[in-house]
């Protein structure tokens, strides 16, 4: 089977617009979470900042800008005719729903033309696993043999049409998340752009090779909302790609965490389900917020370099295990030198999502 590598990266986020620099951001237990005011009612959250970056559609902004990145640290050429884009995103531009047209295809296609890209963009958009989907799908593109090269980008802004959402659903902490804790009353949104490309062959400017080794889709159409009190269907995903490794050649599983006190006691649940009980686990919704169509694709950015560092990273936030089964969750930094780790998500409808990484270059 061929193996697919990431090879370039690009972000923009609260804590930092370099890999490296938001990696020592959350390992000095920095956090860009914040109280701003909302319709009608104030709300907790983690925003790019908008001074300088003036633009008529901030979210094609972040977008462009982060796959820029990716493409120029890839070293890849976006006119090649076998390099593909997978945007990755819930709701996009959808705060100027009033004045244009918001359809994701458009915005696809404005992002295509922006970097240079030939090839009919995809659009994944299914809830909150849309960056994890958006990156298995990448690799898929890749494995099928049309595309050698996959741009991957996954971008959110927040705005009064989703904020309100989810204070409709009392999803939303007035204080900042705490994953898997006892005390956690809900999530803080967040606001990101991330985005990398995917490569057939190992190269630009990363020091060793990551692989991304299986990904699996799980869908348990639990509830509209509400996920499985069982966790079926992310139990099921992370069965599928544990199939591709051992649970000794894992350095962590980083999960979800919203921590929404449903979500984390599912993911608890399948983490035991699935044998993982005693393996390292770490949520960075604590420092980002919930980045939405984001948050696959920069959780997974952070995690490769934490583990190219040799840690594990804490959970922001995390004090006193709140779940009902017994998961290894960090509270502070841990040390590692294994070389592998899983990203899992979940989200609205019953969707889950796991995919495994590897580091060792070509092989």
């Amino acid at each position: 089977m061929t193996k697919v590598y990431v090879i370039g990266e690009g972000l923009l986020t609260p804590l930092g617009d370099s890999p490296q620099g938001v990696l020592e951001a959350v390992r000095a237990g920095k956090s860009a979470i914040r109280e701003y005011p909302g319709w009608p009612e104030p709300y907790m959250a983690s925003l790019l900042e908008r001074s300088g970056r003036e633009h008529p559609s901030f979210f094609d902004h972040i977008a462009l800008q982060a796959g820029q990145r990716a493409l120029e640290a890839a070293g890849t050429d976006p006119a090649n005719p076998r390099t593909g884009l997978v945007l990755s995103t819930i709701k996009g531009n959808v705060e100027a729903i009033d004045n244009e047209d918001v359809s994701l295809a458009v915005q696809a296609e404005r992002l295509a033309a922006g970097l240079g890209i030939s090839t009919p963009p995809i659009v994944v958009s299914n809830a909150c696993i849309s960056g994890l989907a958006a990156l298995v799908q990448g690799m898929r593109m890749i494995r099928s043999g049309a595309y050698d090269h996959v741009v991957v980008v996954g971008a959110e802004v927040q705005s009064r049409f989703i904020v309100t959402g989810f204070q409709s659903l009392k999803a939303l902490s007035p204080t900042p998340c705490r994953p898997f804790d006892a005390a956690r009353d809900g999530l803080n949104l967040g606001e990101a752009a991330a985005a990398v490309v995917l490569s057939k062959m190992p190269g630009g400017d990363r020091p060793s090779a990551w692989e991304l080794v299986e990904g699996c889709i799980r869908n348990d159409a639990n509830h509209i909302s509400g996920p499985s009190r069982t966790g079926e269907g992310s139990y099921k995903a992370l069965r599928a790609v544990l199939g591709h490794c051992t649970l000794e050649e894992l350095a962590f599983v980083n999960v979800h965490g919203t921590a929404t006190r449903y979500n984390d006691e599912m993911e608890a649940i399948a983490l035991n389900r699935a044998g993982l009980q005693d393996v390292p686990v770490n949520a960075l919704k604590g420092c980002f917020g919930h980045t939405m169509g984001a948050a696959g694709i920069l959780e997974t950015i952070v995690s490769m370099h934490a583990c190219d560092a040799g840690v594990v990273l804490p959970t922001k936030g995390y004090g006193e295990l709140g779940v009902s089964c017994p998961v290894s969750v960090s509270a502070k930094e841990r040390s590692t030198r294994k070389t592998a780790f899983i990203k899992l998500l979940s989200g609205f409808g019953g969707v889950n999502g796991a995919l495994l990484l590897r580091k060792g270059g070509a092989q």
